[in-house]
């Protein structure tokens, strides 16, 4: 089998997309572009890649770390240009062919890769164009074939004649070379054109002059030519991933009734007979299980849920959440959260750093953070675990079948034992040992008379009277 490598293009400064960061890291569902592109590369079996980085360079090469060979086009000169300072990485490798793929052409598949080399080896070509035939070609290098099928050349738009701009097939930015033949190649390569820059593709008439034979791959999959040079043609790669997913999942037998307003990320796995309703984000390394309800009006980020579990209108984060669990509305489970098989949380609630035990019920307007809940437990309305005393968290552990009365606060770090009950309103500081009812409040005292006294209200019980 033939070594790769690959040549990532990455160094444009992308204006029109009005941002501060690298064109190539705005996000298609919530993924940056050239992580669409490497991930593409790397499932197709391309061994080794560098990546030309040029505008905010900085920032793109600390976000890629050690997965590329970065290198640098401080002079944006054309494409040739930008694979000109690859140079040294391309001497050094020892691949057999070289792919050229462009950072911000997120829908490059790996099917396409491979097929494309298949076609590149089989043909004994010295480089193969991955080319795609579309309904509006305008703004692409138009793809010129010889007599025989071989590429003859590519000619960019502004430097195409009228019959040449009405051919369909174009130049997709991606290419196979051999390698040594790109080498020798790039050392030729002239500025002598409309804009006065390196065509990469001026390589294709230098190897053919050498008869050496250049051909075009033509994929079926017109989408990976496309790339976003602007918010709003973000917007519409955005739809096209975004469709694809939901596609999938529902051939997959997830139900989804309506797609308005449904992000999920290509990472995402969901069984079968789950449903996802309107305006749920799933992102991340999120699993969903099978016979789940998830949504209206929720977020899952990296999270597992469980068979048979129902969220709504939940924002859920790094949880996981057990079979048969149901969440919200508007309830909040933060990272580290983990709620086992039954657990019931209502609405307006957060927990945050917490395990529930099997069953608990934490039904409204409740805090549970960095906690051990057993199972059975009951909180009433308006309880909260005080786990911040301003300086460190400190842990809650409430055993089984735990009563926590209304409006009870539990001041960490604290312990309340199996079989427990606090009264509504207590503020427990201590040990609340198994079987026992803690009571944390003041006696009651009504004073007689004391409104008529001091009249707090602006309009008094007599004043009604005169009314009337």
């Amino acid at each position: 089998m033939s070594k790769t490598c690959a040549i990532v293009l990455a160094g444009g400064e992308g204006k029109r997309m009005k941002s501060n960061h690298p064109k190539v890291l705005s996000e298609v569902l919530f993924t940056p572009m050239i992580d669409w592109v490497l991930a593409a590369a790397a499932d197709s079996g391309v061994e080794d890649v560098a990546l030309v980085v040029g505008h905010l360079g900085e920032e793109l090469e600390s976000y890629i770390g050690d997965r590329a060979h970065v290198v640098w086009q401080r002079e944006r000169l054309g494409t040739g240009h930008a694979v000109m300072q690859a140079l040294d990485f391309l001497k050094a490798s020892d691949a057999d062919h070289v792919l050229i793929l462009n950072g911000d052409a997120p829908f490059m598949d790996a099917e396409t890769i491979r097929s494309s080399l298949q076609q590149h080896e089989a043909e004994g070509n010295a480089v193969t164009v991955i080319s795609a035939e579309i309904e509006d070609p305008k703004g692409y290098g138009r793809i010129l074939r010889a007599e025989d099928g071989s590429l003859f050349s590519i000619v960019e738009e502004k430097d195409a004649t009228d019959e040449q701009r009405a051919i369909r097939e174009i130049n997709s930015g991606a290419l196979w070379f051999r390698r040594l033949d790109l080498i020798d190649a790039l050392g030729k390569l002239t500025t002598d054109n409309a804009a006065g820059e390196y065509y990469l593709t001026d390589t294709i008439g230098i190897l053919r002059c050498q008869g050496k034979r250049a051909g075009a791959a033509a994929t079926q999959n017109g989408n990976v030519v496309l790339g976003a040079n602007d918010r709003y043609q973000l917007y519409q790669l955005n739809e096209i991933a975004r469709k694809d997913v939901l596609k999938q999942h529902m051939v997959n037998g997830v139900d989804i009734p309506c797609i308005d307003g449904i992000l999920i990320a290509p990472g995402v796995e969901i069984a079968a007979g789950t449903t996802i309703l309107p305006n749920s984000i799933l992102k991340g390394t999120t699993k969903i299980g099978t016979n789940c309800v998830i949504g209206p009006n929720t977020v899952v980020t990296d999270s597992t849920i469980d068979d048979g579990v129902k969220l709504n209108n939940v924002d859920c984060e790094q949880a996981h959440v057990g079979n048969g669990v149901d969440v919200g509305p508007f309830s909040h489970l933060r990272p580290n959260t983990d709620l086992a098989e039954g657990v019931h949380v209502g609405n307006f609630v957060e927990i945050k750093n917490s395990v529930v035990g099997k069953g608990t019920k934490v039904p409204h307007l409740t805090y549970v953070g960095d906690s051990d809940v057993g199972e059975g437990c009951n909180f009433g309305c308006g309880s909260l675990t005080v786990n911040y005393d301003g300086k460190i968290k400190h842990r809650t552990v409430i055993g089984d079948h735990v009563f926590i009365g209304c409006n009870t606060n539990l001041v960490a770090p604290v312990e309340v034992g199996d079989w427990a009950f606090t009264a509504a309103g207590s503020t427990i500081t201590d040990t609340v040992p198994e079987g026992a009812l803690a009571i944390a409040r003041s006696r009651q005292t009504n004073k007689e008379g004391w409104v008529a006294e001091k009249k707090p209200y602006k309009i008094m019980p007599e004043d009604l009277e005169k009314k009337d």
